[in-house]
């Protein structure tokens, strides 16, 4: 039921005067929901929360782990904060395409975890771990 409706119903208890408050009531509240209507038709994009998600693609060149068993681990930025973080990424492991990995927040260091595999670093220095047994000591290359 609209809100004409329901003071059509009740406008045997108002007075003239009152018809007109419920004119100018029923044009703030729909000047109202027009405002809101635009406001909601352009959802919070990924700058407004603080992320850049159009990182290039094929920049896997600029993170590059060199670990001891003589490969090298790509980490491909998907979401990137203002802050230069990389905070989701593909971490190419094999052949078979990137393993999706987030940062999670640590006191010291960094942390990004996907499923099966974690990367846990300081500064250049990481250690990669495929599982619960198998852990590969890393070198950031810029």
């Amino acid at each position: 039921m609209t809100f004409d409706a329901i003071f059509a119903l009740l406008g045997k208890y108002f007075s003239p005067l009152g018809a007109a408050m419920q004119n100018r009531f029923n044009i703030l509240l729909s000047a109202a929901f027009v405002v809101g209507l635009a406001g909601a038709s352009s959802p919070a994009s990924a700058a407004d929360l603080g992320l850049v998600t159009s990182a290039p693609v094929g920049n896997c060149s600029k993170l590059v782990f060199v670990c001891e068993n003589g490969r090298q681990y790509p980490l491909c930025p998907i979401a990137v904060s203002v802050a230069g973080e990389v905070v989701t990424a593909s971490l190419h492991t094999g052949r078979h395409g990137g393993a999706h990995v987030r940062l999670v927040p640590m006191g010291v260091g960094y942390r990004y975890a996907g499923r099966g595999v974690w990367l846990d670093g300081f500064r250049e220095n990481a250690l990669l771990n495929f599982g619960k047994h198998s852990q590969i000591a890393c070198t950031l290359a810029h």
